[in-house]
């Protein structure tokens, strides 16, 4: 007995499914995953359910019986059709496939029924015949009774693929399948596939065993009895017609088709009897929606994962790279080549360095007494730092795309959204030098600016005066670049040596703790300005994800939706 309420449709169902088909519309899986196929398939089925059959037959209750015969190819469905209503209504032919657009047979008391906007609303009206698969050719004749209408739909089993689908579509909109096969055909697997989802959705089935020679009608139709009983659908009506010529219209022997339109009147006249079958296959429908949903709901949560394991990959290429950066500007390497030879002709770090071994006093006083004595090329150190600082960060922004890029084509999801991506995302952006000229200059005003603040106060001494904000400015810069736990053997004198110079002549003018102070904000600022630039370069990895990414929770709304579906279908069950 149907768990559908008696009277009318019920208005909190409806609700809830208008509901749920919108969440499987606006939620897409765009992540190439192990379930997401399956899951793509079944979120379109639901939806082509929701929209051809479920939604319009609860609004609709009363609408006539929409049987859909359907079956294998060749098993002769157009020729029973025709047979069954008495006059060629679709077309025949032993060219397959014969069926590409669906035809639908009805009373023209029924017409009203089958306009735009009611079942299979997608397919376009028409009134001709067809070879269009997004057209429905509407055929009223006096020859059927009223509450009854007979849709002859493509091969499920079609060598067209857009037959096969629509074939689907068709028989998942019906009321009451009309299933037909053959002695030839019966136990192919693809007709099975399909009677095993009918039984499992409780839909109402009619098998129809067709072009069987007559000495073989009994041993085929009792195995074909036995594989139905075996599957879930022996209380399905099985009726069999025999191998038999047909007239110049096309049709078979009246009396071989005879019970089948016999049953079929029998249901149009008796609107008990047809409102049972249409609750029957109605509740099936509903009854399947909600653990299908959850299927696809599951998909989406492997999709959420699957977005969010993209965005730490490419996250953490970035962050590591940051990391990486960060020690390659404070490990010495900056103050190697054109940098280092400019600070040693800034103040003669070759003489300085062979008086460290002399007191820290006397290096001082012969510092500053050569300093005072002759003025130093101090922006020629600044250039080489910004050439060297350009330098290093954009091979380091080539590696950190490289990396996420290389982390991305792992993963199946990954690797196709980079085939979408405009222009090679695994290299830095076109517009990233510029940007690194700009962010670096600006790095070095800061510098500057954190001395002149310093130096407020001390600008009229002897020893600011004698290096200047620019002289100050890049012996800050100096002693940023190292930390010598990087450095071995030559390096650690030379670039080291050069740290300690630049340490103390900035002690001289501000004092150690004010050094310290100076070269933290320095190297903070440094930090975040480079922090700043690998940001924006992520972001075009995160963009990608974005525009394809689940939204949060996709997973949870579909199943609570499922529920709701489940919850509304039982309140409407009679007591």
């Amino acid at each position: 007995m149907s768990d559908l309420a008696e009277p009318g449709p019920p208005n909190e169902l409806v609700s809830v499914l208008v509901r749920l088909r919108q969440a499987l519309v606006d939620h897409m899986l765009p992540f190439e995953a192990a379930d997401a196929d399956a899951a793509r398939k079944q979120r379109t089925d639901l939806i082509q359910q929701l929209d051809d059959y479920v939604i319009p037959r609860l609004v609709q209750i009363e609408a006539p019986l929409l049987t859909v015969v359907g079956g294998s190819t060749g098993a002769g469905k157009s020729t029973l059709v025709n047979s069954l209503v008495g006059t060629r209504v679709t077309q025949t032919g032993v060219l397959r496939p014969t069926t590409r657009s669906p035809v639908l047979v009805h009373n023209p008391d029924d017409a009203h029924w089958f306009g735009p906007g009611r079942l299979l609303p997608e397919l376009e009206r028409t009134e001709r015949a067809t070879g269009d698969q997004s057209t429905l050719q509407l055929v009223a004749t006096e020859d059927l009774p009223p509450g009854l209408a007979i849709l002859d739909a493509p091969d499920v089993d079609s060598v067209e693929e857009l037959n096969r689908i629509l074939a689907a579509q068709l028989l998942a909109a019906a009321d009451l399948w009309l299933f037909v096969t053959s002695a030839a055909r019966y136990a192919d697997q693809v007709p099975w596939d399909y009677l095993k989802a009918a039984a499992d959705r409780s839909t109402a089935v009619a098998v129809v065993l067709d072009r069987t020679m007559p000495k073989a009608v009994r041993e085929v139709s009792s195995h074909l009895a036995r594989m139905l009983t075996s599957r879930g659908l022996g209380n399905s009506p099985l009726f069999t017609v025999a191998e038999s010529p047909v007239d110049e219209n096309g049709l078979l022997p009246q009396d071989s088709v005879a019970p089948i339109r016999a049953w079929l009147d029998s249901l149009a006249a008796d609107s008990v009897a047809r409102t049972a079958v249409v609750r029957q296959t109605l509740d099936g429908a509903i009854a399947s929606l909600g653990h299908r949903t959850r299927s696809v709901a599951d998909a989406f949560r492997t999709q959420e994962q699957v977005g969010a394991q993209l965005r730490a990959d490419a996250a953490k290429a970035y962050a590591d790279n940051l990391a990486s950066v960060d020690e390659a500007l404070h490990d010495g390497t900056m103050l190697r080549g054109e940098v280092l030879a400019r600070w040693q002709e800034f103040v003669g770090t070759g003489e300085l360095l062979k008086s460290l071994e002399d007191k820290v006093g006397r290096l001082r006083d012969r510092l500053f007494s050569a300093a005072r004595g002759q003025p130093q090329p101090a922006q020629r150190v600044r250039v080489a730092v910004e050439s060297g600082l350009e330098t290093l960060i954009v091979e380091h922004a080539e590696s950190a795309a490289e990396r996420a890029a290389l982390t991305w084509r792992s993963l199946p999801a990954g690797a196709a959204i980079l085939q979408e991506a405009p222009g090679d995302i695994g290299r830095a952006s076109r517009d990233l030098r510029a940007r690194v000229q700009r962010t670096v200059r600006d790095w070095q005003g800061g510098v500057l600016e954190l001395v002149r603040t310093e130096g407020k106060d001390r600008r009229a001494t002897a020893r600011f005066l004698a290096f200047g904000v620019n002289g100050l400015g890049v012996a800050l810069m100096v002693v940023i670049f190292v930390q010598t736990a990087g450095l071995t053997g030559a390096e650690v004198g030379v670039a080291g040596g050069s740290a300690v110079v630049a340490q103390k002549v900035l002690e001289a003018v501000f004092g150690d703790q004010a050094v310290r102070r100076l070269a933290d904000a320095a190297r903070a600022d440094l930090h975040k300005r480079v922090a700043v630039l690998w940001g924006e370069e992520l972001r075009r990895y995160l963009e990608l994800l974005d525009a394809h990414a689940v939204a949060a929770g996709t997973a949870a709304s579909l199943v609570t939706l499922s529920h709701e579906v489940d919850e509304a279908r039982w309140a409407g069950s009679p007591a």
